[in-house]
């Protein structure tokens, strides 16, 4: 007996000995030290116990070369599974693929010339060929991002699993060639790839290639076992269910499994997310395996159930995340349904609308009651087969244990020891216990109002006689003017701008506010810079609006302005612009006399709304003014945006349907990522170079204009991880005015540049009615 173990034991520490060289030279991340032991501790034990069946002493000399090519092996799956966490050392990869694929004719030409081929040589040949080919199919899968390539790596092994479904699989196949010349052609097209020495076209020709003789071969091989199956009644009676059984066994572990480990952030989907081992899933696995069937039932139901809510959860977060850069919120997020449909009304139709709310009606049902389904049929088939359930339960439990105390990542930020599905619901029941004491909290903040009870005489003082527009551009964020492929383009629309206005008497002072929303929701963003307090959510919009809070609006009408709301983009009334805003007139898309087209989301083009503002209000005579103007042509889906023309021919709008502009549909340019960024950028463009235009055309010396963005757009533009900053410029002909600002550390121009003041955008009113006014009373 100790003969027989001498072979896996000096290929055990073979495998250790190229681990350590391959730590020394190329370097070894934790998972490849993890995935490269186990590759040897699993290959050379497997070796043992079948030297030990077959009676064998000692390896022969072909076991020895195949066992050479299974360290070798080793090697390429500990580099393959660092590589899914950081890039590979690709010359290291090929090298080893290489020597490995040439030693694979090695070790049949020994065999055959030492007379010693064995029923376990060539079983052992074949599952290192398998593996390999695995291995590099998903390294390739990864690198490349064609997923398809892992059916190439995993043909061999759904082979097996079927025939443990369909015994007529499992029969002796015919010696074939052309077989092993295909076995052949996938590792040297997979090297091929992993190498990256074709253009990425012929790569791809290559594989499909590849793949194609794959399905011949197999194909080829199960319809000769096929035409040669047994034809019994019993199993011809037998066979769909078992074949059902096992299909519905494979689904259900599959939805469990993502429900239990996919990630709720865009940015961390990826392959190595799901290559992790939920002890969540352990659990619910061993309960059913020591409850009676009655616990078992019930804490299946339960699990599932629970599962179910949170996939959905994912589901929203990772929808929520695309659109606003942060989580679901269980508490407040419900509040935007409404305003979410009718977005996707106004941008993508009433059909396409009505098919997102139709899917996700579908998916609210549909989740929960397939999980719940699963959860209990892994348990019964888990209770049903308890001795392998329980040994597979205590391996994976072991090894969660040992990557859990190692801290074993094959990807930044997941390790493979995954308590995610517990994570995410501590975080919803702690965002449920802190939304419900929120309203107590903010309830203070409202109540500390330090212009509440300043005389009016002492208002705005610096403001005096100026007519003050504060006009908020959709989607103005700080991605429109630096780190983006479109941000040069808009930086020089607005330093062009900046001579413009210089040109006609106006100077500008830029900096950035930190909004207090994401990616839409703009209404939170203008009430946190009109009240002065922090609103990112609808509860708090819906606590604010009920109270006295005095906002920038109230307290310019309070010191003696007549103050408006220009919002184009509403089409109904708005309470709160006289409960709480108190505009002595809020307009809308229906006062406005426009009879042109909408483009896109906006019902009229924003030189049309800054014509009309100036036709209805600013060439009429009134009192000092000041008012909020809401321009939304730079709002998604960007489909189709206006050209600035000549201010004499705006009339009612009527000119712009015959305006030849860009109108492609919102798949065709959603589908191209580089494309939809562009088309923000050139909305913004248009905004900014409407409102220069505007001052240089109507503006009057007393006129002050407060232009600034209300969010960042949606990270389809932004990408993961941007901030919440928005652009804000001042822009005012009297001197005086800009004076009072100097101490604030603004930069001159329209654009502000990395380097410029950032302050919370609920930090604006106060400084804002400090600069220009009196100090506020005192408490």
């Amino acid at each position: 007996m100790p003969a027989v173990r001498t072979g896996p034991a000096i290929g055990l520490l073979a495998q250790l000995a190229l681990l350590a060289v391959l730590a020394a030279t190329v370097g070894l991340g934790i998972a490849g030290w993890v995935v490269g032991i186990a590759c040897g501790v699993l290959t050379n034990a497997g070796l043992a116990r079948g030297l030990g069946r077959s009676g064998a002493d000692a390896l022969r000399p072909a076991d020895r070369v195949t066992l050479t090519r299974a360290t070798l092996v080793g090697g390429v799956a500990a580099l393959v599974a660092d590589s899914l966490g950081r890039p590979a050392p690709v010359p290291t990869l090929v090298g080893l693929t290489v020597v490995a694929l040439a030693l694979d004719a090695v070790d049949g030409w020994v065999a055959r010339r030492t007379r010693t081929a064995s029923r376990l040589g060539r079983h052992f040949d074949q599952e290192v060929d398998s593996f390999l080919i695995l291995l590099l199919s998903v390294y390739v899968a990864a690198s490349l991002g064609w997923w398809w390539v892992l059916a190439i790596g995993v043909a061999r092994y759904a082979f097996v699993a079927a025939g443990w479904l369909l015994p007529w699989l499992r029969g002796t196949l015919p010696p074939r060639y052309w077989g092993k010349v295909v076995a052949a052609c996938q590792g040297v097209t997979l090297t091929v790839a992993t190498a990256d020495v074709l253009p990425r076209r012929w790569t791809l020709v290559v594989l499909l290639a590849s793949l194609a003789l794959l399905i011949e071969s197999f194909g080829h091989s199960v319809w000769w076992l096929w035409r040669r199956r047994p034809s019994t009644p019993r199993a011809a009676r037998g066979r769909l269910p078992a074949v059902a059984a096992a299909v519905t066994l494979v689904l259900a572990l599959l939805l469990v499994w993502v429900a239990l480990v996919v990630p709720n952030q865009p940015g961390r989907l990826s392959l190595g997310a799901f290559l992790r081992i939920p002890v969540e899933g352990l659990v619910v696995v061993a309960l059913a395996l020591v409850l009676p069937v009655t616990g078992r039932r019930v804490v299946a139901g339960v699990a599932g159930a629970v599962l179910g809510l949170l996939l959905l959860v994912t589901i929203l977060d990772l929808a929520v995340f695309t659109a606003l850069a942060r989580p679901f919120n269980p508490v407040t997020d419900w509040g935007y349904s409404g305003t979410a449909l009718e977005t996707l009304r106004a941008s993508f139709g009433r059909t396409g609308a009505n098919v997102a709310v139709a899917v996700a009606a579908v998916l609210a049902i549909a989740v929960p009651v397939l999980t719940t389904l699963a959860v209990l049929y892994l348990t019964r088939f888990a209770a049903h087969h308890r001795v392998w359930s329980l040994r597979a339960v205590t391996a994976l439990g072991v090894v969660w244990v040992l990557c859990a105390v190692l801290g074993v990542r094959l990807v930044p930020g997941e390790p493979v020891a995954s308590t995610s599905a517990a994570g995410l619901a501590y975080q919803q029941v702690r965002t449920v216990w802190s939304g419900a004491h929120d309203h107590a909290t903010f309830a203070d903040e409202i109540a500390h109002d330090r212009f509440h009870d300043t005389a009016a005489d002492q208002l705005l003082s610096g403001l005096r006689g100026k007519d003050v527009i504060v006009a908020f551009v959709e989607s103005y964020g700080r991605v429109a003017v630096e780190g983006s492929d479109f941000s040069p383009q808009v930086d020089a629309a607005l330093d062009t701008g900046t001579r413009r206005l210089q040109a006609a008497g106006f100077s500008s002072r830029s900096a950035f506010l930190t909004s207090s929303t994401f990616g839409g929701i703009s209404w939170l963003a203008h009430s946190t810079l009109q009240s002065g307090v922090w609103v990112d959510s609808q509860p708090r919009y819906d606590q604010l609006v009920k109270t006295h809070r005095s906002t920038l609006s109230t307290v310019f009408k309070r010191a003696g302005w007549r103050t408006v709301a220009d919002v184009p983009s509403d089409d109904r009334d708005w309470p709160q612009g006289r409960s709480f805003y108190h505009y002595d007139r809020v307009y809308d898309r229906r006062d406005v006399g426009y009879h042109g087209p909408t483009f896109g989301y906006a019902s009229m083009p924003d030189q049309y709304v800054m014509a009309a503002f100036q036709r209805l209000e600013l060439a009429q005579p009134h009192p000092p003014l000041m008012a909020e103007i809401d321009l939304v042509s730079s709002h998604e889906p960007w489909t189709r945006i206006p050209r600035l023309i000549d201010w004499k021919k705006v009339g009612d709008g009527s000119v712009f349907t015959t305006m030849p502009v860009s109108n492609v549909s919102q798949a065709e340019l959603w589908s191209d990522a580089d494309r939809v960024r562009s088309a923000y950028g050139e909305s913004v463009r248009y905004t900014m170079n409407t409102l220069v235009s505007f001052v240089q055309h109507y503006a009057k010396d007393n006129l002050v204009l407060v232009v600034l963005g209300d969010h960042q757009p949606a990270t389809l533009i932004t990408g993961p991880g941007a901030s919440h900053d928005v652009p804000i410029t001042i822009i005012a002909h009297d001197t005086a005015v800009m004076d009072r600002i100097s101490g604030w550390g603004w930069q001159e121009g329209l654009r502000p540049d990395p380097h410029a003041p950032v302050w919370k955008m609920s930090a604006f009113r106060d400084r804002f009615l400090t600069a220009y006014g009196a100090q506020p009373a005192r408490p």
